[in-house]
């Protein structure tokens, strides 16, 4: 765990230094190894003191895990029907789960939301950290009004998240594990309490899927808590360029790609003028 970044991990600059950020990877790991018994958590093996994390380093701390044979996909594949109803069938059975007491909470926020404020406070003076630099300015400044009033249709939003439920956080086919005709869930450092749609967003692609979970739980999960944390991560994705692109970098093709990046999610999630607001 890299205890000083991180989008929904343990960053130190979520508050409390390094210790705290040590403590929230902690809480995490301790919740995966509690876990083990779903059967589909590659959880952390335990130490002889019955720990799960130690530190490696100020910045870093280690969890040793498991070797387990099966394939995995990267973030952004898409996964196709069948699969997509394993998986909703995984997470009803973790959002049916009684949490563990070291359950850390994920309150529904932006984890990069100070950077991307004061990337828009500094739209009118030169950015100088490269070549994309005064592109990223130029564009931030053009929608710079736009993202003022995403953001705050995304505070009044979240403050009606829903009822908390034991979440995984990122369960896109980079951290399922597929063993036969099943899938395991890696990589829990951002296991926590928080709405299901936290999950749900990243895996559901229609009403079928919808309709798969709320068959299987009971709860009929909300289409604006969906597009919310949609949302949310779109913002964060922002943020992080944004801030790539103000600090010190280089053409090279992964900026070139966060160029195009930027742009595209921009166009995701600014409103035009005039267009009714977020509601839930």
């Amino acid at each position: 765990a890299d205890l000083g970044d991180g989008r929904e991990g343990p960053p130190a600059r979520l508050g409390g230094g390094r210790g705290a950020a040590f403590a929230r990877s902690a809480a995490a790991m301790e919740t995966a190894a509690a876990l083990v018994g779903l059967g589909f958590v590659v959880a952390p093996v335990r130490a002889l003191d019955g720990t799960t994390l130690r530190p490696l380093g100020e910045r870093y701390a280690l969890s040793v895990f498991p070797f387990v044979e099966g394939g995995t996909g990267d973030f952004g594949d898409e996964l196709s029907a069948p699969d997509r109803g394993l998986v909703i069938d995984l997470l009803a059975e973790l959002h049916s789960t009684p949490p563990p007491a070291t359950t850390p909470a994920r309150p529904l926020e932006l984890v990069h939301r100070a950077g991307l404020e004061q990337a828009l406070r500094e739209t009118h003076r030169p950015w100088t950290g490269g070549p994309y630099a005064e592109p990223a300015r130029a564009l931030l400044a053009e929608h710079a009004t736009s993202l003022r009033r995403t953001l705050r249709d995304f505070d009044r939003m979240s403050r009606n998240a829903g009822h908390p439920v034991l979440t995984h956080g990122e369960p896109h086919p980079g951290n399922l594990l597929r063993r036969g005709d099943r899938f395991l869930l890696v990589d829990w450092d951002t296991v926590g309490l928080a709405a299901p749609e936290r999950d749900l967003w990243l895996v559901a692609r229609g009403p079928d899927d919808l309709a798969r979970y709320a068959d299987a739980t009971g709860r009929v999960p909300d289409p604006a808590a969906l597009d919310l944390y949609r949302l949310r991560w779109s913002l964060d994705d922002v943020a992080e360029f944004a801030g790539w692109f103000r600090s010190p970098h280089t053409r090279t093709p992964d900026t070139d790609l966060a160029w195009r990046s930027l742009a595209t999610t921009l166009d995701h999630v600014i409103r035009p003028a005039g267009t009714p607001p977020l509601s839930r």
